[in-house]
């Protein structure tokens, strides 16, 4: 055909054909690739709607078993900020003996649970190299002090030549004076040759000129003195306390008590060879008892110095008060030092445990909901709220403040009323949305 239009042939009832026309705009005239890419925009659109339907809001959503799930209500009342102590009685004062120098186990004197008086032998050390450098170091010590004591006496060997030297210029210019005054009456009658008298003079002179050249050199030399002896006599000391040190090495070798008490911790065998710096024993004074116990790392920045704890130990209830904190977190726990108020409790046996509660700060009134497993997996940060059906559970953001064991104080995100899910949340991580199943 001539034009540009398809044209279809249509049978006529009359048995004659005539020609029919389709638009332009009809679908059966487009070119097979706007047809194709028609059908694949189409088949998007398609699946994005079925997402869009399967998907619906994006929430995820669990279905947990109601009676797996432990339900609590916020509610307004009284923070009790207290924790729960747990400890053992240990001695007030612990005094560590260790091995200065180490050596073999010659012999021990004393077992665990041996009362010692202060100063009374614990074990016997021998050791063969520290005795040699102790020979050595002491014939050192000896030779340095043999050598200051050979300077000091030097010093006065020389102050006491220069006040002779001194002396005896002053000896002879009186000596001579009187000699050339009597030369001089004598020379003068012609009593004796003047030759004489010369000579005097001439000595007279040499001694009036060494005088002040020998008294410059006795100043020098007592300024010297002053300045070196004590010096000298600083130095013979320190070497003395020195010798004294060594000696004492050889002592160290008889480990003693330090203090009067109870060994409470030796286990040596003759033979052993303990190091320098090795723990040996134990001593524990008389000095009465205290708790010590590990307390969470989460407490780390509350507890302090001073608060109190009351602690039940035999039947009675005892007060403690904090005396010191170890800032050192070892397997998520601090440990903390509580004395007695007052007197030690009579009848305390070491390594006792005990149990109480530790006061962190006064009560107060809060919006509070019980503590739960479900801080191991949130940190306090989110939980579940059950909607008023009781049906189902949204997650929820909330803010908390102070902790215990037992209360957990809410400062946002809550209200007085709402009840929430406090049980494990083990699994429930990524959900936001639990439904609640009978």
């Amino acid at each position: 055909m001539a034009s540009s239009e398809l044209k279809l042939v249509e049978r006529s009832t009359e048995g004659m054909d005539r020609p029919i026309h389709r638009a332009r705009w009809s679908v059966a005239a487009w070119p097979l690739g706007i047809k194709a890419g028609i059908a694949a925009i189409a088949l998007a659109v398609a699946a994005l709607v079925a997402v869009k339907v399967i998907a619906g809001t994006g929430e995820r959503t669990v279905r947990v078993p109601l009676e797996r799930v432990t339900l609590a209500t916020v509610q307004h009342g009284t923070f009790h900020d207290l924790i729960p102590l747990h400890g053992v009685v240990v001695p007030l004062e612990t005094v560590y003996v260790d091995a200065i120098d180490g050596g073999r186990v010659d012999r021990v004197f004393v077992g665990a649970g041996d009362t010692v008086q202060k100063g009374q032998p614990l074990v016997e050390l021998s050791n063969t190299n520290l005795a040699l450098q102790v020979i050595q170091q002491e014939s050192q010590l000896n030779q340095a002090i043999s050598q200051l004591q050979q300077n000091e006496i030097a010093l006065e060997q020389d102050h006491l030549s220069n006040e002779r030297a001194l002396a005896e210029i002053d000896y002879n210019l009186t000596r001579l004076q009187r000699s050339a005054e009597r030369r001089e009456a004598l020379a003068a009658g012609g009593l004796a040759p003047r030759e004489e008298l010369d000579t005097v003079t001439d000595e007279l002179a040499y001694y009036r000129r060494l005088r002040p050249i020998q008294t410059e050199s006795n100043e020098r030399q007592s300024d010297l003195r002053a300045r070196l002896l004590p010096e000298i006599h600083e130095q013979l000391d320190a070497l003395r306390e020195n010798l004294v040190v060594v000696h004492d090495k050889l002592d160290s070798l008889v480990i003693r008590a330090p203090v009067a008490g109870k060994v409470t911790a030796i286990d040596l065998e003759v033979g052993e060879t303990p190091g320098p710096g090795q723990r040996l024993a134990e001593v524990t004074p008389q000095a009465g008892m205290k708790v010590r116990a590990d307390v969470d790392e989460f407490y780390l920045g509350r507890v302090r110095v001073g608060q109190s704890a009351s602690v039940t130990l035999d039947g009675r209830l005892l007060t403690l008060t904090v005396r010191r904190v170890s800032p050192q977190v070892r397997n998520g726990q601090f440990t903390i030092d509580l004395q007695f108020s007052g007197a030690t409790p009579a009848g305390l046996i070491e390594g006792a445990a005990v149990q109480g509660q530790l006061q962190l700060g006064g009560d107060a009134p809060a919006l509070v909901v019980p503590t739960g497993a479900f801080l191991e997996r949130t940190g306090g940060d989110w939980l579940f709220v059950v909607d008023s059906s009781g049906h189902s559970a949204e997650r929820r953001h909330i803010k908390v403040g102070r902790r215990t064991s037992e209360q957990l104080e809410i400062l946002g995100g809550l209200a007085a009323g709402e009840r929430v899910i406090i049980s494990d949340y083990t699994g429930l991580d990524r959900a936001d949305r639990l439904v609640l199943t009978s």
